[in-house]
C-alpha cells in the first residue's frame, strides 16, 4: 500500500512539474538560465514545507514519515514535483557550454532559494496554523 501511495503521488507530481515546465518554456522561450525548473523547485520546496509544517503541526505521531498523506503528497508528490536531476543536467550543461558564470547563479539560487522557501513555507505554517 505504501508504494501504491508514493506512485500516485508521484505520477500526479511528474505530470504538473512537466505541464508547469511547459508553460514557463513557452512564457520564456530563451532565458539566461534554466528558469522553469529554478520556478518549479522554488515552488516544489515552499510547497513542501507549507506541508509539512502543516503535518508536523496537526500529528502527534513521532513516526510521521510512516503516515499514508506523507507518503502521497510529501514523498510521491513532492518528490516527483521537484527535480534535482534535472537542475543537474542544466547546471551541466551550462558549464558545459562555457557559461560559467550564469551555471554559478543558477547553483546558488536554485540552493539557496529552495531551502529558503522550505524554510519559510514550514516555519509559517508552524508559526501562523
Amino acid at each position: 500500500m505504501n508504494s501504491t501511495l508514493v506512485m500516485l503521488g508521484g505520477a500526479v507530481g511528474a505530470m504538473l512539474r512537466y505541464a508547469l515546465g511547459l508553460i514557463l518554456m513557452k512564457r520564456f522561450p530563451h532565458p539566461p538560465i534554466p528558469i522553469a525548473m529554478l520556478f518549479v523547485n522554488i515552488i516544489g520546496s515552499v510547497g513542501l514545507g507549507l506541508f509539512l509544517g502543516v503535518l508536523f503541526s496537526k500529528s502527534v505521531n513521532p513516526d510521521i514519515y510512516e503516515e499514508p498523506l506523507f507518503l502521497l503528497v510529501g514523498l510521491g508528490f513532492f518528490g516527483a514535483f521537484t527535480t534535482f536531476s534535472t537542475f543537474s543536467v542544466e547546471s551541466m550543461q551550462l558549464l558545459r557550454d562555457g557559461k560559467i558564470k550564469k551555471a554559478c547563479i543558477y547553483v546558488f539560487f536554485s540552493i539557496s532559494l529552495s531551502i529558503a522557501f522550505f524554510a519559510i513555507g514550514f516555519w509559517f505554517t508552524l508559526s501562523f496554523i
